[in-house]
């Protein structure tokens, strides 16, 4: 009986009917958005722009600590978002208050709907919400008018929002089955191998598969209706040294597909290589605050400039009068060596034989994804777009993005790092040590793992950044074994790490992750060569005063 119970609620989240024409979902947007335009053409200030975007997000999530099953949900939701927009392309009420800290009735808010197919109760929702958001939109519009009038003239004068092509793309919603029972018994056995080191303190494997299908319908005539499927696995460790610093592992997998997930054999070799390290970072020496030369490993470097470069390139902030706009005085100047290319591709599916998170066919503003070559040959070119336009960049490039529930804005997808000169890793790491010698240093330090960090891009702060590093190893000048060491975070400032990059390897390494920022988590992925840096800097981290617990975990395994 539970066995039939678990099919029936695996096939009621994710077999859907192939469709070759459009929902009742999108017969409600057209039908909705058409009379809303014509109906409210005599007012005062009628909207001059509506879409209407529903997200509809069906998943399943597993996860289990210890060899035991912790959670197993099946959960469904639709979010409906309204853009409605007054005034003219030139000015709205998106325009920026400037001097207030914080803006009200803008862009209204989001809000759940049922699964319903009956195409005049879902007409009726966005009816009720259409009209509360042009309420809302006319109130902050006349807000916008009499700041723009007392304030100093704007330092970007581009309009608010770009003229665009109609798009129409419509696509069958995929079937998609999850063996639940089958991926149960593979998170037991694979998180049950963190038992084996009573020095663990959590070991936990976590599942989750989503078939997320967006329907976008606006008044300038694009219809879209697009299927995604993503399947990821997670897998981390933590223990504590002995002076209380906690010290995390993971792994993380990406498939469209269960296909493209490793085998069961693959992440139990991962899992067992994480319990080793932690068990060698456990005793591993705190490392002391350094200037020097270092590697970045090729996953290390993709997140590295996902997080100084990437946001930092987002056109959006080169329009906010709060930010620092970091590269918008360097447009055409060179930024890289002259042997990197940046590119970001939502195009690309795959790289190598491996997924990468980033790909979409049409961005959450209903334009279609382009490839942005950001820098060429070292020099910077390009800035990702949405439809909020900035000086000498009119129009989107399908980089509006957003995690359903909050407004769209220009945020990164596939970021590349190319090389076109690269040297094997084993002559890389000869070059650290030569780097090493030129400096007078006993070492370098080689950066493998980083779980993330964060930068700051406002004009109130230093625009500096933060990464933070998982797995580093010194490396000695004399050719002594590289030590392992733990507690540091690699700090600096965006343009000076810049002019260090000295070399890359022939390799490349691949992040697929969520990225957080003002429009919510969305998918990206961040690939690269490993980089020789000839200076970076490294500060102590922060640690728990906490000692590690006196009695040993009862649910862990001893010989």
């Amino acid at each position: 009986m539970r066995r039939k119970l678990s099919f029936i609620i695996l096939f009621y989240a994710f077999v859907s009917t192939s469709l070759s024409q459009e929902t009742v979902v999108l017969k409600a947007m057209k039908s909705e958005i058409n009379r809303t335009m014509s109906g409210m053409a005599s007012e005062k200030n009628p909207p001059y722009f509506l879409s209407y975007s529903i997200t509809e997000t069906k998943s399943i999530v597993l996860s289990a600590s210890f060899g035991k099953i912790e959670a197993s949900t099946n959960t469904k939701n639709r979010i409906l978002d309204i853009d409605l927009r007054v005034g003219n392309y030139k000015t709205d009420n998106s325009h920026t208050i400037r001097g207030s800290r914080f803006e009200f009735g803008g862009r209204g808010r989001s809000i759940e709907i049922p699964f319903s197919e009956d195409e005049q109760s879902l007409r009726q929702i966005l009816w009720q919400a259409t009209d509360q958001h042009f309420k809302k939109a006319v109130e902050k519009y006349g807000k916008v008018l009499t700041n723009m009038a007392v304030k100093v003239k704007d330092e970007d004068t581009s309009a608010d929002f770009s003229r665009q092509r109609a798009e129409k793309y419509i696509e069958p919603i995929p079937s998609f089955v999850i063996d639940t029972n089958a991926w149960k018994e593979r998170l037991r056995r694979l998180s049950g191998l963190y038992s084996s080191d009573p020095a663990i303190y959590s070991g936990d494997v976590y599942f989750q598969a989503d078939i997320i299908t967006k329907y976008f319908v606006s008044s300038e005539g694009t219809e879209i209706q697009q299927s995604e499927t993503n399947v990821r696995c997670f897998t981390n460790g933590m223990t504590k040294a002995s002076d209380g610093m906690t010290l995390p592992l993971y792994r993380s997998y990406f498939g469209f597909t269960t296909e493209g997930l490793p085998s069961e054999t693959e992440m139990s070799n991962d899992i067992r290589k994480l319990i080793e390290l932690l068990g060698l970072l456990r005793n591993a020496p705190l490392a002391e605050t350094f200037t020097g030369p270092a590697i970045l490993s090729g996953e290390a470097s993709g997140v590295f400039f996902h997080e100084i470069f990437g946001h930092r390139v987002e056109g959006h902030r080169q329009k906010d009068p709060n930010s620092s706009q970091t590269f918008k005085s360097f447009l055409n100047k060179k930024i890289l060596p002259d042997f990197i290319d940046v590119v970001f591709d939502p195009t690309q599916k795959k790289l190598g034989s491996r997924d990468i998170v980033g790909y979409f066919k049409y961005d959450d503003e209903g334009v279609k994804a382009e490839k942005v070559i950001a820098v060429k040959d070292g020099v910077f070119k390009n800035f990702l777009m949405s439809r909020s336009p900035i000086e000498n960049f009119p129009v989107s490039n399908g980089h509006g993005r957003r995690q359903a529930g909050l407004p769209p804005v220009a945020r990164q997808s596939n970021l590349m790092v190319l090389a076109k000169n690269s040297i094997p890793f084993d002559t890389l790491k000869q070059r650290l040590r030569e780097e090493c010698k030129k400096q007078k240093k006993d070492y370098g330090l080689y950066f493998v793992e980083i779980s993330g960090g964060f930068t700051f891009t406002g004009r109130t702060v230093p625009n500096a950044f933060n990464v933070q590093p998982l797995l580093v190893y010194k490396v000695f000048v004399d050719g002594r074994p590289d030590e392992i060491v733990r507690g540091v975070d690699l700090i600096g400032t965006p343009l000076t790490t810049f002019n260090n990059i000295v070399a890359a390897a022939d390799d490349l390494g691949i992040f697929n992750g969520v990225c957080g920022a003002e429009s919510g988590g969305v998918p990206v992925s961040a690939s690269s060569p490993s980089l020789l840096v000839s200076t970076i800097e490294v500060q102590k981290k922060q640690k728990s005063q906490a000692k590690p617990p006196i009695l040993k975990n009862p649910t862990t395994k001893t010989e």
